[in-house]
């Protein structure tokens, strides 16, 4: 019995040892700044002095702000409302014509999955010299517009960015979801004289389901977190045109020349909230829809 006991210790000491330096990591570096950041949403805080606690004020003066209202919250809104609904919809019917019997197949996977691999801020950079006045876009269409400095185009170009970077890793895994589902009740549905629309909407999308809500969840969350091509492309503009709820969090925490740390930290916990809500609303739509079917 005892050496049972010391043997069972032994394997839980092993597998915690190999586990600690991930414990440390997640712990550090996602439940400590979590902690943190809520705390400092419920503060004035500016980097130089001591944060000061004024409990929900930082939320109030967040929710009556007129760059976070009627700019940021919007923009973000939009922005995941276009993205997401394009970006899984072009993955899908790539993942259809590379799950056929094409020649050259792999090569094809492997150019569309490319831009995802490739740094974000190399392909922004890339687009910014694409879309400009004298860059390709124009010349091919024979036109004389900088998009990234119009009002009208510059959100809609990074959008297109978006989709053009994130389509390629969604393909991938619709074309694993589609490869997962049995041949067997194609033939099924074919001998029973169903056509290729009534099997896709009777067999496809209902075994495509889990492989659905994990796209969708992913472009949600990307979406909503958008920064990275805001930040080299447009920084906001023009005239916060382009400003979205992760990019006035970084402006608010470190560029404005009136650092608010505190409303940053408050807007981060506000983002994350709307995450978390509209996940789950995407969850239980999906789950309705299956059950339904």
């Amino acid at each position: 019995m005892a050496a049972r006991t010391r043997k069972k210790f032994a394997n839980a000491l092993t597998a915690y040892t190999f586990l600690l330096p991930y414990l440390f990591i997640f712990t550090a570096f996602a439940l400590f700044a979590i902690g943190y950041t809520l705390y400092l949403s419920f503060t004035k805080y500016n980097l130089l002095r001591p944060p000061e606690w004024w409990g929900l004020e930082g939320f109030r003066r967040v929710l009556s702000d007129d760059l976070f209202m009627t700019k940021a919250l919007p923009n973000t809104f939009k922005y995941v409302a276009l993205v997401v609904p394009v970006q899984t919809v072009l993955s899908l019917i790539l993942a259809f014509a590379l799950d056929q019997r094409l020649r050259f197949r792999r090569l094809f996977r492997t150019i569309y999955y490319l831009p995802s691999v490739t740094s974000s801020v190399v392909i922004s950079l890339i687009f910014v010299w694409l879309f400009s006045r004298v860059g390709v876009i124009n010349q091919l269409l024979g036109i004389d517009v900088n998009w990234l400095t119009n009002v009208d185009t510059a959100f809609y170009t990074i959008m297109l960015v978006n989709v053009f970077t994130t389509s390629g890793t969604l393909m991938l895994i619709f074309l694993a979801g589609l490869q997962d589902i049995p041949t067997t009740l194609y033939e099924a549905a074919a001998i029973d004289g169903a056509d290729r629309i009534q099997a896709f909407r009777h067999i496809t999308i209902p075994m495509l389901r889990p492989v659905l809500f994990f796209v969708l969840t992913v472009g949600v969350i990307g979406s909503f977190q958008v920064f990275d091509q805001i930040f080299v492309m447009t920084a906001g503009g023009p005239l916060d045109s382009t400003t979205t709820v992760a990019y006035l969090i970084y402006k608010w925490a470190f560029r404005d020349t009136t650092i608010k740390m505190g409303q940053a930290a408050a807007v981060a916990i506000i983002l994350t909230l709307i995450i978390l809500t509209v996940t789950l609303i995407q969850r239980r739509m999906i789950e309705g829809s299956g059950t339904t079917t």
